[in-house]
């Protein structure tokens, strides 16, 4: 090999390298160290300012980062935590804002597709928060649609990873749309995903962990 085909494909592999993804979501959280390079791309995450445009999500019991509270955990299959969908609070929608979807998923499942936990539509434009449980306990807002979880049941259903894994990710997301969407019922969350395109003003989603 000359040495200038070796520089060549020296600079190739030079490039390759700098072109490499190297955001890892959760960055050096503690609960996402054992995740590997693979595992931590598998969700794309909002880039705060590009996506959220203002849209905020906060929740007076899951902090961006921590551990997934009790209460939040699923109930059921060895798992004894309380089941409820958390509550919530947005602000900063963005003008147009005909209605939000909220959806909450689990990337680390070993599904090889994820685990969609809740998934909600045509809530009111007005709607600024939900209360805890809001999901099973008649407190969502009128017009409001909740499609089956993963699991088979309508509404939310809580954490309940295999025991001994890694901490899986919770990524609660919370889109501001500019229509409604007439879906059926029994539309699958993936489905609903994939509607969402084209009709996203903005989004934006705090994440939470939880193993046992």
């Amino acid at each position: 090999m000359t040495h200038r085909n070796l520089a060549v494909l020296l600079g190739g592999a030079l490039l390759l390298a700098a072109c490499a993804p190297t955001q890892m979501i959760g960055g050096a959280n503690p609960y996402n160290a054992g995740l590997n390079p693979a595992q931590r791309l598998t969700v794309a995450q909002p880039a705060p300012a590009a996506a959220s445009l203002g849209l905020t999500l906060t929740s007076p019991s899951v902090a961006n980062g921590t551990v997934l509270p009790a209460a939040q955990v699923g109930s059921g299959n060895g798992c004894t935590g309380g089941n409820l969908s958390p509550a919530l609070s947005w602000s900063g929608a963005p003008a147009g804002t005909f209605s939000f979807a909220l959806t909450m998923y689990d990337p680390d499942a070993p599904t090889g597709s994820g685990f969609w936990h809740w998934a909600a539509f045509n809530l009111p434009a007005s709607t600024t928060s939900l209360p805890e449980g809001a999901s099973s306990a008649g407190g969502l807002p009128a017009g409001t649609t909740q499609l089956n979880n993963d699991g088979g049941t309508p509404g939310y259903t809580g954490a309940c990873p295999p025991p001994g894994d890694q901490a899986h990710r919770y990524v609660i997301t919370l889109y501001a749309l500019n229509t409604t969407l007439d879906l059926p019922a029994e539309t699958r969350p993936a489905v609903l995903g994939f509607m969402l395109n084209g009709k996203v003003l903005a989004k934006t989603s705090l994440t939470a962990y939880y193993s046992r």
